[in-house]
């Protein structure tokens, strides 16, 4: 049985068996707070050395975590920069003088990120200032245009360190590429702002000749939100940097390669697609044949669940707290929200829902000290289909093992879980989150992971 009127009869299982997994703290904790930056040749806002006043972030220039869904969604303009004002917003700063500027020619340039920690990844976005911006102003959406988008089959992001990107010919200056990692499993992304000053790509002389338009689409994958659209690569005299995706006429987006997803489309709906090839220079060719698709109608009554919420784990625990966090169910209609449900281990499943999420995390509070529970994620569409997970087991604390007094000095290389306390220089830290250290000297700083007390 499952408390508050549930009933497993509407649950479609994770397995046929129950699963417990049992879990030690410090063999859940991550590797820091963040990420991943873009550096190498070409160096983000936050992590070129030759800028001042950076704050905090220069410790951890791998930080700038937000919501996903840019543009629709992520950080508030004015704060792009700072994904959303993280670490007091001095990134937000604007003016022609005020960042170190990368220098690079226009058409291909290649764009390197360092990644601590290489989540599962869906795609990497670039976007450039457009022609004309104000630079004396603070950075706003409405200044950027989408350039590239490299998709990702959603493995580690370490597969695929390094793109090209083509920075359009009628740029010159100083501009601000704007890159975004989405990752697959988490509901955030990553967002960093790269200063470049743009010169003429100089000989040999300028590429005037489009490339040809790219033959044979097709639609495939067609569900009732999404297409998945391929076509025959295109040719070019000097290389085709990229493809355009028109929809009835209108761009809906970029790739570099000669597929592209769709998305965010009505059900039982007829569209049209064209794609149109471009060159590093900026040339253009003219439409590829129109391909016509009509999405899949929605069932009047939507009777398939979502698939079960996997790698349910702790991400710290407290006396009397839980820190849970999993990976995404999916759905064929689309994942509505999740059920958090409980129960104290040996009470077989005798769950009881202790609170309801639409993300990837939740904090489980009000608990008793040195008890072991029960954990399970159900996920939920619109119509009330479900599916839960495989159960999660984990103890608290005893009383007072949060430590009040320091565990020791601190350690670059050690693990922490939250609530430790350390020593460093004469003073006592806290730590704020569960990491693994990875050797550098500068993560004491870093107020995402420690606070004085």
């Amino acid at each position: 049985m499952i408390g508050n009127g549930w009933s497993l009869k509407r649950i479609v299982t994770a397995g046929a068996g129950l699963l417990v997994a049992s879990a030690v703290v410090l063999g859940s904790v991550s590797t820091a707070s963040a990420h991943g930056y873009v550096s190498g040749s070409i160096v983000a806002r936050q992590a070129a050395t030759q800028n001042v006043n950076r704050g905090a972030v220069q410790y951890e220039p791998q930080s700038l975590e937000a919501p996903k869904g840019f543009p629709q969604a992520g950080p508030v303009d004015g704060k792009l920069a700072s994904a959303g004002g993280l670490f007091g917003g001095n990134l937000d700063e604007q003016s022609s003088t005020r960042w170190y500027k990368n220098r690079v020619r226009s058409g291909p340039n290649q764009f390197t990120w360092t990644f601590t920690a290489p989540h599962r990844t869906s795609q990497w976005r670039y976007y450039i200032t457009k022609t004309g911006w104000d630079p004396n102003a603070p950075l706003t959406r409405s200044e950027l245009e989408l350039i590239t988008t490299v998709q990702h089959d959603g493995s580690a992001a370490s597969s695929n360190p390094t793109h090209t990107i083509a920075i359009p010919a009628d740029r010159k200056g100083y501009h601000v590429v704007y890159a975004v990692w989405d990752i697959a499993d988490t509901s955030n992304a990553f967002y960093n702002a790269i200063d470049l000053d743009i010169v003429d790509s100089g000989t040999p002389p300028a590429d005037t000749t489009a490339p040809s338009a790219p033959s044979d689409p097709v639609a495939g994958d067609v569900t009732a939100g999404s297409v998945r659209l391929s076509w025959a690569t295109a040719s070019d005299n000097v290389g085709v940097a990229g493809y355009r995706v028109f929809r009835n006429g209108h761009q809906v987006g970029v790739s570099t390669g000669p597929t592209y997803t769709d998305t965010g489309l009505a059900p039982s709906t007829r569209y049209s697609y064209t794609i149109r090839a471009v060159d590093a220079a900026g040339n253009v060719s003219g439409d590829s044949a129109a391909v016509t698709v009509t999405t899949a109608a929605v069932p009047a009554v939507d009777v398939t669940a979502p698939s079960a919420p996997t790698g349910l784990h702790s991400m710290g625990t407290t006396s009397s707290s839980v820190s849970l966090m999993w990976t995404a169910a999916t759905d064929n209609v689309g994942v509505h929200h999740y059920d958090v449900l409980r129960a104290p281990a040996g009470t077989a499943d005798t769950f009881a829902k202790v609170g309801t999420t639409t993300g990837t995390t939740f904090e489980s509070t009000g608990l008793a000290a040195s008890t072991t529970y029960r954990y399970r994620v159900v996920a939920f569409d619109a119509a009330g289909n479900a599916t839960a997970g495989t159960p999660f087991t984990v103890t608290t604390k005893a009383t007072g093992s949060t430590p009040t007094q320091p565990i020791g000095t601190w350690n670059a290389r050690a693990a922490y879980v939250k609530g430790d306390r350390v020593t460093h220089g004469g003073r006592t830290y806290e730590c704020v989150q569960s990491y693994r250290g990875v050797g550098d000297p500068n993560w004491i700083n870093a107020p995402s992971l420690w606070k004085l007390v």
